[in-house]
């Protein structure tokens, strides 16, 4: 059983994070979530749940006793520094607050405190108001990461859900400019690592790697573009080299059809759409961000802030639990791993 909290970050508080997290630990028991803490400022937790009338205690706390006080109410960490930011108006405080609880939650699941960290969605233009420097969240944690192991962290995004598990190789990106940044020496990095985690971290024994071709027809013999032979394909047959059970370049348009998504673990796509298309549709309530190649677990919710719904109670907290729940479950057999400890997994 995990015996630390999952540290749970604050994302953008006039997003749909607050809103979320506040329902979820509504559900704790019905839905036997594992003990988490947020990390925010406890007077605008408390004034969000009494604006969204949900009747939630708050429990100021450190990290370490958040797993006893989680039963009766929801633990929070403070960040420190006065916040009032109202739904759907993300301003300075907003911003510096979302970057401390980051920060915090790294410290804390470096030092021991936390099990693993989830974050709620962050708004980028807020961030970039503060003097924020990374292009996003996933290069904030890595250099997190850097900073306090003195080791180079690459983190990739994989999008996980019980029916299919998406890793992009390339991510935001103008589709035009996709050729020119893929390489073989990216593609196989990226499944290095994708297949590295989902030994350590998911319990799969040898996973099964399905690469997309990056043109139609996965280029259709170079009628239809010649990436697919001179980048995709030396990639494959480099991972094959490697032991690792690598198949494609294979055409996108049948790769993700039931009986297909069965021959595979996971599925490595060449942009962004290739691969979030595909796993929106099938679980758009309930895919989780899963962040791979960090020396912790990190997990998110599948979506952004929805400042349209944010402080209405409309929100869905599905993606967020499920977040929380694949947090938990990697974090304890990362543990396991470490230990040399046997999982009872199957290849699936």
């Amino acid at each position: 059983m995990m015996q630390r909290p999952l540290a749970l970050t604050l994302g953008e508080a006039a997003g749909i994070g607050p809103d979320l997290t506040l329902k979820a630990w509504l559900g704790r028991l019905e839905l036997a979530l594992p003990p988490f803490y947020l990390l925010a400022n406890p007077a605008f937790v408390a004034h969000r749940a009494e604006e969204l009338g949900l009747r939630v205690p708050i429990a100021a706390v450190e990290a370490g006793g958040a797993r006893e006080a989680f039963a009766t109410a929801l633990p929070v960490v403070a960040i420190g520094g006065p916040l009032t930011t109202a739904p759907a108006k993300p301003d300075a405080a907003s911003g510096r607050a979302a970057i401390a609880s980051i920060r915090q939650a790294v410290a804390d699941v470096m030092s021991g405190s936390a099990a693993a960290i989830v974050t709620n969605p962050v708004a980028k233009a807020a961030l970039y108001r503060t003097g924020f420097a990374e292009p996003g969240h996933t290069e904030f944690l890595a250099n997190l990461a850097h900073q306090a192991t003195g080791k180079t962290a690459r983190g990739v995004m994989m999008l996980w859900s019980p029916e299919l598990a998406v890793v992009p190789v390339t991510i935001h990106l103008p589709l035009r400019d996709v050729p020119s940044h893929l390489t073989s020496a990216l593609i196989v990095d990226t499944a290095r690592i994708a297949v590295r985690d989902l030994r350590e971290r998911f319990g799969l024994r040898k996973p099964r790697v399905a690469i997309a071709g990056l043109n139609p027809h996965a280029g259709e013999e170079g009628a239809l573009g010649e990436e697919d032979a001179s980048i995709v394909a030396p990639a494959v047959e480099e991972l094959q080299a490697q032991g690792i059970d690598a198949r494609g370049p294979l055409p996108a348009d049948t790769m993700f059809h039931a009986a297909a998504r069965a021959s595979y673990d996971v599925a490595l796509c060449m942009y962004h759409d290739q691969a979030l298309i595909p796993i929106k549709t099938l679980a758009f309530d309930h895919a989780v961000n899963v962040t791979l190649g960090l020396p912790f677990v990190r997990t998110s919710p599948d979506h952004g802030t929805a400042f349209d719904i944010a402080g209405s109670g409309r929100g869905d907290p599905s993606s967020l639990i499920a977040a929380l729940r694949l947090a938990a479950r990697l974090a304890q057999r990362s543990l396991a791993s470490e230990r040399n400890e046997p999982i009872d997994e199957s290849n699936r």
